[in-house]
């Protein structure tokens, strides 16, 4: 599971230690988490390798994008904006993973993200105005007898109270949260971040990531 809007080390290790496979860092200036990667990247770099390191972008040219992807500071991008297949199509020879979110409020947007060039796809609620970390909730039957060759997250108000049910009505590879395990302040709170990764726990295994020896790596971080 992904912990997402990590804007410190001490949260970030504390994810760790309760036993995150990946952690989001949201480089979107909109965002009330976002981070400036650049007066950050030193206790990012410095965290444990097994991790999963993610990058949270919207809306970025295709300069930054291959910016982040050609360093070593993270090991995927997520795209949560407008960004096109050609535009997924265009970072295609970067070797790294992409995901791509999608707000999803109907069936039709499935069908539009569905044959992106991309790694996995994220599935998040929806609010006019916002690129996710909401806490909304979208309608988990969007997906039923939906069938993806892609790895499938699933994001968009879980808590440690939701989360199980989730993975059973969806099936997803991963789970991503981020208001769900935050305090007042919007800072992780470490005992949301724990009950929410042992709920995940809990429940069976989501299904297994496609094999592709080019995102081995994230697959194993991202769905166990």
């Amino acid at each position: 599971m992904k912990i997402c809007g990590v804007k410190n080390a001490s949260d970030a290790l504390a994810a760790i230690e309760f036993g995150a496979d990946a952690l989001g860092f949201n480089l979107y200036p909109g965002s009330k988490r976002y981070i400036n990667w650049h007066t950050e990247a030193a206790w990012i770099r410095a965290l444990p390798t097994e991790v999963a390191r993610v990058a949270v972008v919207v809306n970025p040219t295709i300069a930054e994008a291959r910016e982040l992807l050609d360093m070593d500071l993270f090991d995927t991008l997520q795209l949560h904006g407008e960004e096109s297949e050609e535009f997924c199509d265009a970072l295609r020879t970067h070797n790294k993973p992409l995901i791509k979110a999608v707000r999803l409020t109907s069936v039709a947007l499935l069908e539009q993200v569905r044959h992106y060039p991309v790694f996995g796809l994220l599935a998040d609620g929806s609010r006019e105005g916002e690129f996710g970390g909401t806490g909304v909730r979208f309608d988990w039957t969007l997906l039923n007898d939906e069938k993806f060759d892609k790895v499938l997250i699933v994001a968009g108000g879980l808590t440690s109270e939701n989360v199980a049910d989730a993975i059973r009505a969806t099936r997803p590879h991963a789970v991503d949260v981020a208001s769900g395990v935050e305090n007042r302040e919007g800072l992780k709170d470490r005992k949301k971040v724990e009950d929410f990764i042992l709920a995940v726990r809990r429940v069976r295994k989501p299904a297994a990531a496609p094999a592709n020896q080019s995102v081995e790596k994230l697959c194993q971080k991202c769905s166990k």
